[in-house]
């Protein structure tokens, strides 16, 4: 997991070739001008999914994903997704055909917004949209980017 802000983007040069153009779509976007939708950078290997959605008070069941890297950035608001490892998780229901399984276990909470941004990589676990005080409409990004990059 990374958990940095979009200001620190010069450091991650060098890293997953996808996670960094995925990172600078991030920093180099206007989403003012975007609707909320699926934008595609590079076919089926980094994809954006831009949408609007409220948070919750909890979300108890971890996700994980086994062939995407998640880079999770919130253009307005605030919310948290609660990582935790997931080779101390429980699965309860997997979606293979989806790329998403489910799991149960301990997670900490980190802060998004303001310019934060976290990646999560296949053996990270993550709850997102968790509520700082109360539920409240967020707008986010979510970067898709193939974890096997060699892989077509």
């Amino acid at each position: 997991m990374i958990y940095d802000t979009i200001d620190h983007l010069h450091r991650y040069e060098g890293i997953h070739p996808g996670v960094m153009q995925g990172l600078k779509f991030l920093a180099e976007t206007d989403f003012s001008k975007l609707e909320d939708t699926r934008v595609v950078l590079d076919g089926d290997r980094v994809f954006a999914n831009l949408m609007t959605c409220m948070t919750k008070t909890e979300n108890d069941t971890p996700e994980a994903h086994r062939k995407y890297i998640d880079i999770q950035y919130l253009i307005s608001g605030e919310e948290q997704i609660a990582v935790g490892p997931l080779e101390e998780m429980e699965e309860v229901e997997a979606r293979p055909q989806n790329d998403i399984w489910f799991y149960h276990g301990q997670t900490t909470p980190v802060p998004i917004g303001k310019g934060r941004f976290v990646v999560l990589f296949p053996e990270d676990a993550h709850a997102p949209s968790i509520a700082l005080d109360q539920p409240s409409t967020v707008r986010k990004c979510v970067v898709k980017v193939l974890a096997d990059w060699d892989a077509r």
